[in-house]
């Protein structure tokens, strides 16, 4: 189905180039050292990635792409040995851009298009941000910091990227290319603004879903993004949670706050059943920038602790379940979702206030330890084994 996507959008994308004789947008430019590579343009999408043209580069390295101008924003990007440069197109003629066959992808000029120019702070303080992160992830795997230290710095380095993205390029101007690709910036392979499990990320997908839909209401992009708002704000619609309830038997003899939640197999796992064993309970959320860095983390623990009589039991609060399901599919340790996200009873039942979230349960099926109030949690681990 995917690739029979990419066939329909090239296919268009040709159609289009063949059909219309209108308005032309030009990329034009060179490339420094580049002489017998080939370059690529390439339009971004909501399928794909989808070719345009290409050339040979001469030993002055110089191009000249010409396609048809669209009729509402869109991106694009040159190619080159596996580096890119992506711009965008709306009202503007012709973008010139010259860059070095090293470092093509980030110590390029452009000119011509101040999205295009926002577009590349955007980037290069995305490859800040990730070198950051990658830098911190490093120091807790060679064991300088501790995870609570790792996670603490990781969500700061987050949370002032996001709000200086959302002043400068987000809220300063919604109607911009350059606002729309800021909501869609990575780490770790994540989106950075989760727009289907935080109402406060969505908020910045609204503000540009609005302005889009004012400017160019029949734009795929704009309906689209519409649609990413509708599905968010049905996921964190306070109105439809009911008060925090505990189930009858939700509280153990113990004291524990039992969970009771099906596994990707539909099978019911019970928190309690896991009596006799030391229990890492984590609230968590694949679908986040800090995802993949604290399940190695726990990964790590699992297998250093299992056979001793550790085991984890992992809460999913994640909007989408097929994504749950294929990023924790190959997890050794217990992985349950609650349909109802971040509204979860279980998670509120725990004052659950940051994801991931972290508690301790020792073999009495008694809580041990907060994540918050850990300064070790390896050696916590052990001491309760």
């Amino acid at each position: 189905m995917y690739m029979k996507k990419i066939l329909f959008a090239a296919l268009a994308v040709v159609a289009m180039g063949a059909c219309q004789s209108g308005p032309k947008f030009e990329v034009e430019g060179l490339v420094d050292g580049a002489e017998g590579k080939t370059l690529y343009l390439e339009a971004s999408t909501l399928e794909g990635i989808v070719p345009l043209d290409s050339v040979r580069l001469k030993k002055e390295g110089s191009f000249t792409f010409s396609q048809p101008r669209p009729e509402s924003p869109e991106f694009y990007r040159l190619r080159i040995e596996g580096q890119t440069i992506n711009f965008s197109v709306d009202s503007t003629e012709t973008i010139h851009i010259q860059a070095p066959l090293e470092g093509f992808a980030t110590a390029y000029d452009v000119e011509g298009s101040p999205n295009s120019a926002k577009i590349k702070e955007l980037t290069l303080k995305q490859l800040k941000l990730q070198t950051d992160v990658d830098a911190l992830a490093s120091a807790m795997r060679a064991g300088r910091i501790g995870m609570d230290v790792y996670e603490d710095s990781l969500n700061a380095l987050i949370k002032a990227y996001k709000d200086d993205v959302k002043v400068r390029y987000i809220f300063a101007a919604p109607n911009t290319a350059a606002a729309y690709f800021a909501l869609f910036q990575k780490v770790n392979n994540y989106l950075l603004f989760d727009p289907l499990n935080s109402r406060e990320d969505i908020k910045c997908f609204a503000a540009v879903a609005t302005s889009l839909n004012n400017s160019f209401p029949h734009a795929l992009r704009s309906k689209n993004l519409y649609n990413i708002v509708i599905k968010g704000m049905s996921n964190t619609r306070t109105a439809q949670q009911a008060p925090v309830e505990l189930p009858e038997g939700l509280v153990t003899e113990t004291g524990i706050i039992d969970i009771s939640l099906r596994d990707m197999q539909g099978n019911v796992r019970k928190l309690s059943d896991l009596k006799g064993k030391v229990v890492l309970l984590d609230f968590t959320i694949f679908q986040s920038a800090v995802s993949t860095n604290h399940n190695y983390m726990l990964a790590d623990l699992y297998n250093k602790y299992a056979k001793r009589g550790l085991e984890i039991y992992q809460v999913s609060l994640d909007a989408d379940e097929h994504f749950w399901k294929t990023i924790a599919d190959n997890l050794p340790w217990i992985c349950v979702r609650d349909g109802n996200g971040v509204y979860s009873t279980y998670a509120a039942s725990y004052n659950v206030q940051n994801l991931p979230c972290l508690f301790l349960v020792n073999r009495d099926n008694e809580l041990s330890a907060r994540g918050e109030t850990v300064k070790d949690l390896e050696e916590e681990v052990k001491k309760l084994l």
